[in-house]
C-alpha cells in the first residue's frame, strides 16, 4: 500500500500479493490493524496527502492525483471530514488546530452522557511532550472526537460528557513542533468502550508505545497545544 498509494489497488490485489484467499486475507488483516484493507488505504493515503501539503509545494489537485483520487472535489471534502482542515487550511496552519470542533453528546443520542477515567502509563522512551486522548467511533483516530482532554504528563485522566455508545479511545504523545519527518509518534489504543445508560465503564489503563506500521494513521489535525491551555475539556 505504501509503495502504490497513486495506484487503483483493489483488496483483490492485496490478498494475491499475500498469497491469501480474499477472505481470509480480509478478516486477517481487520483482526490485526482494526479496519478493513480498503479503509486502511484510503486513510493512507489522506496521511500521505497531510505529509505532501507540509513538505511539497504540489498544489492540492497535484496532491490529490498523487495519492490516487481522480476528483479533487471528492478529496477536499474526505480530507476535510477526516483531518478537520480543508487542505489548503492545513497547510497554512503548519498542519496544526488552534481549537477543536465542540464534541460530546449530541441532540439526537440516547441517554445521559458518562465519565470515563483511567490512566496513561509512559512507555521507557517517550519524552514530556502533552498527551491527547480521545474517543472515537472506529480505530483510525479522525473527524471529532466523541470527548477528548489533554494532559501534561502520563498520569490519570478523565473524559466527560461521553455519550452512549461503542468507542475506541486513543492516546497520542507528540510536540506540536516536532518535524513532520522526525520520529513517530507514541501512542496508546485502548477499547472498544461500550457506553451504555446505568452502567459504569471500568478504568481504561493505556500504555504508550511508538506507532507501529500496522496502526491506522492519525487523521485528525492534532490541536497545537502552545496556544491551547492543558486542562480536562468538557462540552
Amino acid at each position: 500500500m505504501h509503495e502504490n498509494l497513486g495506484e487503483p489497488i483493489t483488496v483483490d490485489d492485496m490478498a494475491r500479493t499475500a498469497m491469501f484467499s480474499k477472505f481470509h486475507f480480509t478478516r486477517r488483516f481487520q483482526e490485526i490493524t482494526g479496519v478493513s484493507p480498503r479503509r486502511f488505504l484510503s486513510a493512507l493515503r489522506l496521511a500521505e496527502a497531510k505529509r505532501l501539503l507540509l513538505a511539497t509545494s504540489l498544489s492540492v489537485t497535484e496532491i490529490s492525483i498523487q495519492v490516487g483520487y481522480s476528483s479533487v472535489g471528492t478529496f477536499s471534502s474526505r480530507f476535510k471530514s477526516s483531518v478537520g482542515l480543508a487542505p489548503t487550511e492545513f497547510r497554512r496552519s503548519g498542519g496544526f488546530m488552534q481549537q477543536l470542533p465542540r464534541c460530546g453528546r449530541r441532540p439526537g443520542m440516547p441517554g445521559p452522557a458518562t465519565v470515563i477515567r483511567g490512566r496513561i502509563w509512559p512507555s521507557s522512551l517517550v519524552n514530556d511532550d502533552p498527551i491527547f486522548v480521545g474517543m472515537f467511533p472506529g480505530h483510525i483516530p479522525e473527524g471529532v472526537p466523541a470527548a477528548y482532554t489533554i494532559v501534561e504528563r502520563p498520569g490519570p485522566f478523565v473524559l466527560r460528557n461521553v455519550p452512549q455508545g461503542v468507542w475506541c479511545l486513543l492516546a497520542l504523545s507528540a510536540a506540536p513542533d516536532r518535524p513532520a519527518d522526525g520520529e513517530p509518534p507514541f501512542v496508546g489504543v485502548y477499547g472498544p468502550i461500550t457506553v451504555r445508560n446505568g452502567t459504569i465503564a471500568k478504568p481504561a489503563d493505556v500504555r504508550l508505545r511508538p506507532m507501529r506500521i500496522t496502526d491506522p494513521p492519525v487523521l485528525m489535525a492534532p490541536l497545537d497545544t502552545r496556544f491551547s491551555q492543558l486542562t480536562e475539556t468538557a462540552s
